[in-house]
């Protein structure tokens, strides 16, 4: 036998291996805790429509999808084996393509693709022996993979957490980096209600995301993945860590005169309180006006302890947040 036919012989055996998995991947009526390997939930009924954010725990082997901080589905999946971890941090979806193959490794199928990174992460369809067993991917069963496949969006937020976690919900008044007082309501209200009716009615409104470095003292403003804006920040009680989180505009409260935050921390660390956080930042005021003009559902603010270079990676391979270019 030479060397060609085995080679197509094997891939064979592994397409047959992964497609009678996943028939047996099945959707089941139970909590994300008790799922099994290759059991997934589905409850979009919970929460019908607004801003989605994705956690995938690598500890737990579980893939968790939020709807305005209510969880709405959840499956097993297959992360990065040994010496081909999946990175943890903050991503955004880049590209989604349903019918994908793996450019470096044979064509491999990768349906239903949501690109994280471009060196090659992403969710995708593939085999869930139990265990991290990818090339740095996060494998979904099929049926899963379908139906979230077209509810995802370009730009969404995903975390890959190298611990257990989840996201809790927070109100504040007016927008963080500088004065917290009620009065900047009003202007962030306006520009959340012409973002959203922009996205409603006429064309999908510009992602925007944030990255604020401690260690850097540094903010970068990214739009649609590119950054056009950047200064420096300053870290109020500079003596005490900042925690590693993102944060999730899922709306706002007119009434009381607050935005609503799904944030969701990220590494092993202490947990710290969450509202306290949001007031240590403050930046220059044109910064600041820059990032209320573009404010909207579904944008990103992430935190982090970690220096974050122009590539937006530091050591460990943590990333941050993957630019489109």
């Amino acid at each position: 036998m030479d060397r060609r036919h085995f080679l197509g012989l094997s891939a064979a055996l592994v397409a047959q291996t992964v497609a009678a998995e996943q028939a047996q991947a099945q959707l089941v009526r139970k909590f994300a805790e008790d799922l099994k390997n290759g059991e997934f939930n589905w409850f979009p009924e919970r929460s019908a429509d607004g801003p989605m954010l994705m956690i995938v725990s690598v500890p737990d082997q579980k893939v968790h999808v939020y709807r305005n901080g209510i969880r709405v589905a959840a499956s097993t999946c297959s992360t990065g084996k040994p010496g081909h971890g999946t990175p943890t941090g903050v991503f955004k979806i880049l590209q989604k393509d349903k019918n994908h193959r793996s450019s470096t490794y044979n064509n491999a199928p990768m349906p239903n693709m949501n690109r994280l990174t471009w060196s090659g992460v992403a969710l995708h369809a593939g085999h869930l022996p139990g265990y991290p067993a990818s090339h740095g991917c996060v494998r979904l069963p099929l049926k899963f993979s379908e139906m979230l496949f077209g509810i995802t969006k370009l730009g969404m937020t995903v975390v890959i957490a190298d611990d257990k976690s989840f996201p809790s919900e927070v109100a504040h008044p007016g927008l963080i980096l500088g004065d917290a007082a009620r009065r900047q309501f009003g202007a962030v209200n306006a520009t959340l209600v012409k973002t959203s009716y922009a996205e409603g009615h006429l064309a999908p409104a510009k992602q925007t995301s944030v990255l604020i470095s401690a260690p850097d003292k540094t903010i970068r403003v990214f739009e649609d993945g590119r950054v056009i804006a950047k200064g420096k920040v300053q870290v109020r009680d500079s003596d005490r860590p900042v925690a590693n989180k993102a944060y999730v505009l899922q709306g706002r409260d007119p009434e009381r005169q607050e935005l609503k935050w799904s944030t969701v921390s990220f590494g092993k660390e202490d947990r710290e309180d969450t509202t306290t956080e949001l007031q240590r930042f403050e930046t220059d005021p044109k910064l600041r006006d820059l990032i209320r003009q573009r404010t909207q559902q579904g944008m990103t603010i992430v935190t982090t302890n970690e220096r974050a270079p122009a590539s937006t990676r530091s050591k460990g391979k943590f990333v941050v947040i993957d630019s489109l270019y």
